[in-house]
């Protein structure tokens, strides 16, 4: 399985995205430029153009025409992905940290950063089909004591009739989008013990898996937040993902960069590592980044994924015919 390696960006990879035919690949850095390649031979199609900070994470529409991205230079914005056009920007009081395209592509939810004094926020914003009508109105904004510190990820629970925000605490939370009161916690002893690091959903949704510094990924029921599966490692964990094709899950992550010595890098702490979504076994790992991974993604056909690190390379990886037989 030889990786492709894509060098656009100067800085570590923060996220990473597929449009839902999976020809598309976007790639969010800490180097202010959003950038879009062709998902089978890794070749760089363009660049977003217009923030003046690290972008934290993306998501493009069901159509493939529009993508939203999230910066830490306090805004979000709406483009055009084949012309690269900035078609909207909503401004913020603080970092905006995840967003997230509703089923539909008719609303997104965006989490802002605890910043200066402001709290932190999960809020709601309309995407209007005509760029000329789009407005920043918030149709949702829940702020609360239940939130605290940043929040690191949130998504979209069925039906858009709640979102699943994770953070700082370790503790999962859902909200309903009606009202934004608190539906849920999910279980402190069970739960991740430190900061949720990404969340990501299962190709059907009715599951998510989410990633920790704790040293592991969990698997959770979407509408019950019930703990299905914990896949434990040596090493923080910054990414996660769940094969769409087969009952895989890879999570990826390692030392912070301030941590890192000579010898993590052979000991294979950077390994993207697989595991069986359903025993629970390791059953494989990919090598290659210089540092630690920081954005894992499949493609919707689940026959290649790519890996983001620290080291600021994407690397594209399609799956050897062997890896569809793997018996356990």
């Amino acid at each position: 399985m030889r990786p492709i390696l894509m060098k656009g960006h100067e800085r570590p990879l923060t996220f990473l995205r597929y449009n839902r035919e999976g020809d598309l690949l976007f790639s969010c850095a800490k180097d202010h430029n959003p950038t879009v390649w062709f998902a089978d031979n890794g070749e760089r199609l363009g660049v977003y153009k217009g923030h003046n900070g690290a972008i934290w994470s993306c998501d493009v529409s069901r159509d493939s025409t529009r993508l939203i991205t999230g910066s830490a230079d306090q805004t979000v914005k709406l483009w055009n992905v084949q012309t690269g056009a900035q078609l909207y920007s909503f401004d913020f009081d603080s970092p905006a940290r995840s967003v997230q395209f509703s089923v539909g592509d008719k609303l997104a939810v965006i989490t802002t950063d605890p910043f200066m004094g402001h709290p932190p926020t999960i809020q709601v914003k309309r995407i209007s089909r005509d760029p000329s009508e789009q407005t920043s109105d918030s149709v949702l904004t829940i702020k609360g004591p239940q939130l605290q510190g940043r929040i690191t990820g949130a998504m979209w629970g069925p039906l858009n009739k709640t979102i699943i925000s994770g953070g700082e605490d370790g503790i999962l939370r859902t909200w309903d989008t009606e009202t934004g009161s608190l539906l849920m916690e999910s279980d402190k002893e069970t739960g991740h013990q430190k900061r949720i690091t990404s969340l990501s959903k299962s190709a059907d949704g009715s599951h998510f898996l989410t990633s920790s510094l704790d040293k592991s990924a969990k698997l959770w029921d979407t509408r019950t937040l019930t703990l299905l599966k914990t896949y434990v490692t040596s090493a923080p964990v910054n990414a996660c993902a769940i094969s769409p094709l087969l009952d895989h899950v890879v999570m990826g992550g390692g030392q912070d960069a301030v941590n890192v010595t000579m010898t993590d890098h052979r000991a294979g702490k950077f390994e993207a590592k697989f595991f069986h979504k359903i025993l629970q076994e390791e059953i494989g790992g990919v090598k290659g980044h210089f540092g630690p991974i920081n954005a894992l993604a499949f493609n919707p056909d689940g026959r290649s994924f790519a890996s983001g690190g620290e080291d600021g390379y994407v690397r594209l990886h399609h799956f050897d015919p062997d890896y569809f037989n793997i018996k356990i």
